[in-house]
């Protein structure tokens, strides 16, 4: 008795839901028409909503065709112009115009930009040959005369002269200066070095080219007394 009990209640369970379905309109239909999508869109996979076609970003609540010039790429963002010009043009007024590379040039990395060769310089929009003097070598500097002295010389206009460093000394390479500076135990005296004279009680001082005194005594003059 009981189990014929429990059957007849799944049967009305049963005849109420299928009362609901029928009355209720589909859920799915009402979901998806709550939020009508606009020709060349589709729906968002993640987060719900729509987003444009590629090739279509959205304006006012639809999707216009983005304009795409000749020599260019649509880049899929929804920032920007939404398309690049290609490698070998660059953007002017909404339009990719070809780069112009002069004679002893390249692209660089980026395909927008050139750049010189090896040994060549940029004036204007042209490539020049770097000029390098006898006792030097190309740099590769953007910068300056494009090239630097051999060691042991110095610029001198367009040159590369000789730096004399006097017996004692030690080339610098400093484009300020003599050019040289004197060994430890020497000091500069014109365009020589000559020895540094240690008085009595005295030591050379952390630059190497001076003395100072002994603890206690104090410099006076050329020698070393008490305070």
């Amino acid at each position: 008795m009981a189990r014929v009990r429990r059957r007849h209640a799944i049967s009305i369970c049963c005849l109420i839901l299928l009362a609901v379905l029928s009355i209720v309109p589909d859920l799915s239909f009402a979901q998806s028409g709550s939020v009508p999508i606009p020709e060349h869109a589709r729906e968002k996979r993640f987060g719900g909503g729509w987003e444009c076609d590629r090739g279509y970003r959205e304006s006012v609540g639809g999707c216009v065709a983005i304009r795409l010039p000749e020599n260019a790429y649509l880049t899929n963002t929804s920032y920007g112009r939404g398309w690049e010009c290609e490698r070998n043009y660059q953007e002017t007024d909404g339009v990719c115009i070809a780069i112009h590379v002069p004679a002893h040039a390249y692209l660089d990395s980026s395909g927008a930009r050139w750049k010189c060769d090896r040994g060549y310089q940029e004036v204007g929009r042209t490539c020049v040959a770097v000029q390098v003097p006898p006792n030097a070598f190309l740099a590769d500097t953007s910068y300056g005369p494009g090239w630097k002295c051999d060691r042991g010389y110095r610029a001198a206009d367009a040159a590369c002269v000789a730096v004399k460093v006097p017996a004692n000394g030690f080339f610098v390479d400093a484009s300020y200066g003599t050019g040289w500076e004197c060994d430890r135990g020497y000091r500069e005296d014109g365009e020589a070095c000559v020895a540094v004279k240690i008085p009595e009680k005295a030591h050379l001082d952390y630059s190497g080219h001076d003395w100072e005194c002994n603890r206690p005594l104090q410099k006076r003059q050329d020698q070393c007394v008490l305070p």
